[in-house]
C-alpha cells in the first residue's frame, strides 16, 4: 500500500516528512478557523479521510497536463489535491492541497 509523502520529502527523518505533508492542511484549517472555528476541524478531518481513500486507490485522480501529476477532488469539501505516484517507491507525493477558488499551480487537463 502506498505511503503519503510531501513534496519536500528529502529528509529521511519520518517525523519531519509527515509534518511537512500536513502543512497544507494546517494552513487550510487556520484560514477556516479565522472565519468559522467549529468548521475548521470538520474540514480538516474530511480532507484526511479523503487522503486515506487516495492511499487505497492512488490512480483515482485525473491526469493533468504536467506529466505525472494527478488531481484528486476531496469528497465532502471540494479541495483539490495535486499529487504524483512513485510506483517504484510505492509512495504518493502530495504536491499541493488547494481550495478551488485559489490560483492553481498545475494546469488542469
Amino acid at each position: 500500500m502506498p505511503k503519503l509523502k510531501p513534496r519536500s520529502a528529502a529528509s529521511t527523518d519520518e517525523a519531519s516528512v509527515y509534518a511537512a505533508c500536513h502543512r497544507y492542511l494546517i494552513e487550510i484549517a487556520d484560514y477556516i478557523h479565522a472565519h468559522n472555528p467549529s468548521a475548521a476541524q470538520r474540514v480538516r478531518a474530511a480532507i484526511y479521510e479523503s487522503l486515506q481513500y487516495l492511499i487505497l486507490f492512488p490512480h483515482v485522480g485525473r491526469r493533468q497536463k504536467t506529466e505525472g501529476v494527478r488531481k484528486f477532488v476531496t469528497r465532502k469539501y471540494p479541495y483539490l489535491v495535486y499529487y504524483m505516484v512513485d510506483e517504484a517507491a510505492e509512495e504518493i507525493i502530495i504536491l499541493n492541497v488547494r481550495h478551488p477558488a485559489r490560483r492553481r499551480e498545475h494546469e488542469d487537463a
